[in-house]
């Protein structure tokens, strides 16, 4: 079965799965098996009406996984808020792609330490692993 995989080393077996799924595209809806289901819009229609877009979505997945790995690496007592963007840019002749960006602010620590803790974040943070391509990703066709 051809797939399109990037893959860097081999994981251990996973501890938790969570499925996905959408039938509709960027007009309709998004929702996780047994869980949680959101209205989805394109970032660019003219009235979303309070649906969700993958730039969000995608925020808010890094945003909460950078937080978490951060409190980890500065250690219980510190504060810390993770902000992220998430861009959408048009290309040429390929459609769309994102950029990202991400701030660390750790209450209370020096600047310098704190670059070496948002490094330490970035590193061990999944989502940030995935969207710097450090991590195994596979796309296959089913019948």
């Amino acid at each position: 079965m051809p797939s399109s995989e990037t893959t860097h080393r081999t994981p251990e077996p996973p501890i938790y799965t969570a499925v996905a799924r959408n039938s509709d595209g960027i007009s309709g809806e998004s929702f996780v098996d047994g869980g949680l289901r959101v209205r989805v819009a394109s970032a660019t229609a003219e009235n979303r009406a309070g649906a969700t877009n993958p730039e969000e979505l995608l925020a808010l997945s890094w945003a909460t996984c950078l937080n978490a790995a951060a409190r980890v690496v500065a250690g219980p007592g510190t504060d810390v808020e993770a902000t992220v963007e998430i861009s959408l840019h048009p290309l040429a002749d390929q459609g769309f792609e994102f950029s990202g960006a991400a701030e660390l602010r750790f209450d209370g620590v020096p600047l310098d330490e704190a670059h070496a803790l948002a490094a330490a974040a970035h590193e061990r943070c999944p989502v940030s692993r995935m969207l710097s391509g450090r991590s195994a990703v596979r796309v296959t066709a089913v019948a």
